[in-house]
């Protein structure tokens, strides 16, 4: 196994310092559109200062700082109307429409919406900067940001902080994939970092330091391996690594993990270390009769995150000990999310519409919602729209588009129903935002 320094970087302290400095120009993306700048009432969110410092936190012109976390719930409905609902006061507003959606996916601040024509990107205007032992949470302007074009399904993977970084698109139809620059989007601004073609097959792209990762499919279309691309684009001579199957990415507070055939590939350090980012292979624990991780899913910020392993089973990948736990429950599963809390809260979405919270210790059930969706998720109680749960660091939420709701639940609390919210489009689609 290869040392890991503490703390690690990937999932923050490697963009610390670059989060507070000017982002660097990035490339106009080709046919890309993006919409003006609003009024500056409050400004909109804009780049970040031109004498930033380290002790500039994250924060962007125009931006204020507050004291807690901005959290909101973002929602597109099935025609592309949106909108966004304030969780600590329940107050709405309305942004600009997007075309009709197809899926939606955040990092904490910018909604990425699937749309006919690519991927485009709406600023919430609300974000969390974390500073290891502690966060600093922004407000600013909340805007359309503009439109990636790209044709077909999309694999995203984003870097923890929405002030630097990048977030990697990958068209699968295509095999386009695409870097977009972090601190371009916080400016209101599409620009890509790279574009490289690839074979379409079911792909991704991953940001790593300054480049990315990018699978490698063979000539049928299968994916065998995947190597680093650098700043440009280009191969980085030596860095192919087997990985069959690639599939499911996530960047946890130690660094980047992509999912392989046999268990999982984790890179660590940066672009700065003398050999560039070490990777480490974490296999899957002998006899383990269980299907492979194929998505990830965890807390923002947390070095364990979950993978549905088959429909009553799970996945538990500590990327600090770099080990896997598997946990069976009783209950079918469609979704699960590890809350990586003190309590060790595994929270999953059953497929008759309930929330269920295990323990990641055991795997025993500590909480049952009744039934949310109007329906099972499998038998027509989503509506026109994709039910997806998210959970922060207090409560789980979950969106009932046959219902018009959105479910506030109390995790910790037996998975109680704490609040019913209605957004101010219907929630066929849900992101919340501010972490």
């Amino acid at each position: 196994m290869i040392p890991r320094p503490a703390p690690l970087l990937l999932g923050a302290a490697l963009l610390l310092t670059s989060a507070c400095s000017e982002p660097g120009a990035g490339t106009p993306a080709a046919g890309a559109t993006s919409a003006p700048a609003p009024a500056p009432s409050p400004q909109p969110s804009g780049e970040t200062s031109e004498d930033a410092t380290g002790e500039d936190h994250g924060a962007v012109a125009g931006a204020r700082e507050v004291a807690e976390p901005q959290l909101q719930l973002l929602s597109v409905d099935a025609s592309g109307s949106v909108g966004l609902l304030d969780l600590l006061t329940e107050e709405t507003r309305r942004l600009e429409a997007v075309e009709a959606p197809r899926s939606i996916s955040s990092e904490g601040r910018f909604a990425f919406v699937t749309v006919p024509g690519g991927l485009t990107v709406l600023d919430s205007g609300t974000w969390t900067w974390s500073h290891g032992d502690h966060s600093h949470y922004y407000d600013a302007q909340p805007r359309l940001v503009g439109t990636l074009p790209g044709e077909g399904p999309v694999t995203l993977e984003y870097t923890a902080l929405s002030t630097a970084g990048a977030t990697g698109v990958f068209f699968r139809r295509t095999g386009e994939a695409v870097l977009l620059d972090h601190g371009a989007l916080a400016a209101g601004r599409i620009e890509e970092r790279f574009r490289v073609r690839t074979t379409p097959h079911d792909g991704l792209l991953a940001p790593l330091g300054d480049g990315a990762v990018v699978s490698i499919p063979d000539p049928d279309g299968d994916v065998a391996a995947v190597r680093r691309l650098d700043a440009d684009g280009d191969p980085v001579p030596g860095s192919r690594t087997r990985c069959r199957d690639a599939a499911g990415t996530i960047i946890t507070v130690v660094g980047l993990v992509v999912g392989c055939a046999d268990g999982a590939l984790l890179w660590t350090g940066g672009d700065g270390d003398e050999d560039g980012p070490d990777v480490e292979r974490i296999p899957y624990p002998e006899r383990a009769d269980a299907p492979p991780a194929r998505e990830f899913t965890g807390r923002k910020g947390r070095p364990t995150v979950s993978a549905l392993a088959g429909p009553r089973a799970f996945w538990l990948l500590d990327t600090r000990e770099g080990t896997w736990a598997l946990r069976r429950v009783e209950e079918p599963m469609r979704q699960v999310v590890a809350s990586d809390d003190e309590d060790g809260h595994v929270v999953a979405l059953g497929r008759d519409g309930r929330v269920r919270v295990y323990s990641a210790e055991d795997g025993e059930r500590v909480g049952q919602s009744p039934p949310l969706l109007g329906g099972g998720v499998d038998d027509g109680g989503r509506g026109d729209g994709e039910v997806q749960l998210t959970v922060d660091r207090e409560r789980a939420y979950l969106n009932a588009p046959g219902r018009g709701l959105v479910l506030e639940i109390d995790y910790a609390d037996g998975a109680r129903v704490a609040r019913e919210l209605r957004t101010p489009t219907s929630p066929a689609f849900v992101v919340e935002t501010g972490r």
